[in-house]
């Protein structure tokens, strides 16, 4: 498996630092990924729904850490590159709540 693409908007929320959409062998796309500033660092919370009791679940994820790390890794390298063009005032970085709807149309 390859990931052959990945499109980042940025966002300037307190920990929602970003959004990503990657592609997979050029034949399949996940949305919805989320770039987050916590504790101990970035990470990448995967796509999610809430359940009736108010919890979330993933609804893709990778199965496995090494896969996991992987894909994190590709995907925070692609969002410092875009933090970068967005300092030289290449690409806007969003703020305020982010909305589905929004994420949809950013991509």
């Amino acid at each position: 498996m390859e990931i052959t693409e990945i499109r980042i908007t940025l966002r300037d929320d307190e920990k929602l630092r970003g959004f990503a959409s990657i592609t997979l062998d050029n034949s399949f796309v996940v949305r919805g990924l989320k770039i987050i500033e916590g504790a101990t660092g970035m990470f990448v919370a995967m796509p999610n729904r809430r359940r009736k009791d108010g919890t979330f679940q993933d609804i893709a994820h990778p199965i496995n850490a090494f896969t996991r790390e992987w894909m994190e890794n590709l995907i925070i390298a692609e969002y410092k590159q875009e933090l970068q063009r967005a300092e030289r005032g290449e690409v806007p970085i969003l703020s305020g709540r982010h909305e589905d709807s929004a994420l949809e149309e950013s991509f």
